[in-house]
């Protein structure tokens, strides 16, 4: 079919009854399907690498009015300007990815196949109308995304991480193991990193809770953060580093690079997956390894999940203090197990008395965060590991949410309160100067 004949079904389309909306939506994705073909088999491409982004925008608006003219194709201003900016997304961008991604409100983008694209605002879940043209489509952007990072994604390497430019996390998996096409996932972060006075806003923690964790990140206390997938551990992490004093070298370790520390003295790290041989894969434990010959103050792992957490322990234990990190787990406790069945991933073969002493020796307080059912992230536990009883490492909670109910509408209610422990931690937060008011222990304050 012909650049001519597709138009006149999609003209067909605008005027037929609601059933043919597909219809409509396909003929159009055909018609910008050939018209960006046609561009780049009359685009310069040596000269369009001269060309500045605003230069080169200005030259496609022109060559797409050209060939309307050219095609005698049918369209208004309004359509004109959108086939104009959907062919810009297609060259310079991520195609019918662009207007997502300059959506502030959303969190996510879930790709589910070439026809289905969901979105997270607010915590919750919502399809668009957004789709691409067929699951090869689909594919060249999940490519153009991986390459600009150095990684590839084919059928030998089904699954990759990545990162867009703005620092969001990406995820995509392929056939043969997506069983009905490519499957990407986005995990959106602000170009602007959330501060202190919007977590407040969002009522996702509290005054006390915030100058507590401004105390421990001034002292040089270790951190373990800990919650479930889209919790806001990343978030949380942001902010402890935010605490750090800016005469400090921090070196950041991640699978995939999106920690937005504003500190003037950041070393960033990423692990390298392995080649089309399977060769030259640069893990976590060799990072974390390097990174203690690199004259770290602090020691910034962006997830811990496997045999690294050894390496980790034992640099907060000889002199790397202040050093942050976070593990998927669903409670404080839960977490600190986890970081035990990692130690044993390492292949040294510990006691799991030594282990748990290891682990009580570098950890000081675990920050639990939890996404709540409304879609609301929150601290809701933050707990001081205080030593060994017998063989069980003994843990006291400083803070906690209390939730007391939901809502009709699926807002949850509760609030944050000490627990009126007076945590061991105080007499160090004094030491370094960084003392905090006996009264942001006292559990009558409530929040709500």
């Amino acid at each position: 079919m012909t650049l001519r004949e597709r138009l006149s079904v999609l003209e067909e389309a605008r005027t037929a009854p609601a059933q043919f909306i597909d219809h409509q939506n396909s003929a159009y994705q055909d018609l910008k399907k050939n018209m960006h073909q046609m561009i780049l088999d009359r685009i310069d491409l040596e000269r369009l690498k001269r060309l500045t982004s605003e230069q080169f925008k200005h030259e496609l608006a022109l060559l797409v009015q050209r060939i309307i003219e050219e095609e005698r194709i049918v369209l208004n201003q309004h359509e004109r300007h959108n086939l104009v900016l959907d062919i810009q997304h297609e060259m310079l961008g991520f195609g019918p990815l662009e207007p997502l991604l300059s959506d502030a409100t959303i969190s996510d983008i879930l790709v589910n196949t070439h026809s289905k694209v969901y979105v997270e605002r607010r915590g919750k879940l919502e399809q668009t109308d957004v789709t691409f043209h067929d699951n090869a489509h689909l594919m060249k952007i999940i490519e153009k995304i991986v390459s600009r990072v150095g990684r590839r994604v084919d059928e030998s390497s089904p699954m990759v991480d990545a990162r867009l430019p703005d620092g969001s996390r990406v995820n995509a998996i392929i056939p043969p193991l997506a069983v009905d096409g490519p499957i990407l996932s986005i995990r959106r972060f602000s170009a602007n990193p959330l501060s202190v006075q919007n977590l407040l806003d969002y009522k996702s923690l509290t005054p006390p809770m915030v100058e507590v964790l401004r105390a421990l990140g001034q002292a040089k206390v270790n951190i373990l953060i800990s919650g479930g997938t889209g919790s806001g551990k990343t978030t949380l992490l942001n902010l402890l580093s935010g605490f750090v004093p800016a005469n400090e070298r921090i070196v950041t370790i991640e699978d995939a690079a999106e920690l937005q520390l504003r500190q003037p003295h950041v070393v960033r790290l990423e692990t390298r997956p392995p080649n089309i041989e399977g060769r030259g894969e640069v893990t976590q434990r060799a990072l974390v390894r390097n990174a203690l010959r690199m004259r770290p103050d602090r020691i910034i792992l962006g997830e811990v999940r496997g045999d690294e957490a050894l390496d980790m322990l034992q640099a907060m234990n000889t002199g790397h203090e202040g050093s942050l990190a976070t593990i998927h787990a669903n409670s404080p406790r839960d977490a600190l197990g986890r970081l035990e069945n990692m130690v044993g991933m390492a292949g040294v073969h510990l006691t799991q008395r030594a282990t748990r002493q290891q682990i009580c020796s570098a950890i000081t307080v675990v920050v639990q965060v939890s996404r709540l059912t409304d879609g609301g992230r929150k601290m809701i536990s933050m707990q001081e590991v205080t030593g060994m009883e017998g063989d069980v490492i003994s843990m006291q909670e400083i803070f906690r949410f209390e939730q007391t109910g939901v809502d009709e509408k699926g807002v949850v209610h509760g609030h944050f309160c000490a627990t009126g422990v007076r945590p061991r931690f105080a007499d160090r937060l004094r030491m370094y100067g960084a003392p905090v008011p006996d009264d942001v222990f006292d559990p009558m304050r409530v929040y709500e």
